[in-house]
């Protein structure tokens, strides 16, 4: 385990003001900034009562995170998101570990960025459609199928 990292799940109303602002500030710095893809970000599913943050910490500092969703059925995960400052260290991977915890035995899909479907592969992830453009930039979908048996 690195020093100083924690990586911690939160439902909407179990988020400390402050970390709730850095979360959102993260999410506007790397896809509207640096991405330069504005999109309507605050879409209302953070405030859905299954609806679960994982964040990642660094001597209590938001470096990454990424939301849960459920989807019925299925879980989706988005909105996965580590800063520039903490990239290249593995703690994505970590990241998504946890976010994946979370989903439980269910199936699991994203839409993600094209340069990206390598690290999703590397968790169990598999391309499900043709290339779209989302705001500007060409993403994917990838599920990866449940381990509950029938």
């Amino acid at each position: 385990m690195s020093a100083g990292i924690e990586v911690r799940c939160v439902a909407f109303d179990d988020l400390p003001l402050r970390l709730a602002y850095d979360l959102w500030r993260l999410r506007q710095q790397v896809f509207v900034v640096e991405q330069e893809c504005p999109y309507p970000d605050l879409d209302g599913r953070d405030l859905e009562k299954a609806t679960r943050h994982v964040l990642l910490l660094e001597y209590g500092l938001l470096v990454g995170c990424l939301r849960v969703l459920d989807d019925g059925e299925r879980a989706r995960i988005g909105r996965v998101v580590v800063a520039s400052q903490a990239r290249g260290r593995g703690l994505a991977h970590r990241l998504m570990d946890r976010g994946l915890q979370e989903c439980g035995d269910r199936e699991v899909h994203l839409d993600v960025q094209t340069g990206m479907t390598d690290f999703y592969r590397g968790h169990g992830f598999e391309v499900t459609g043709p290339e779209f453009d989302e705001d500007g930039i060409l993403h994917v979908p990838m599920a990866r199928p449940g381990t509950t048996v029938q």
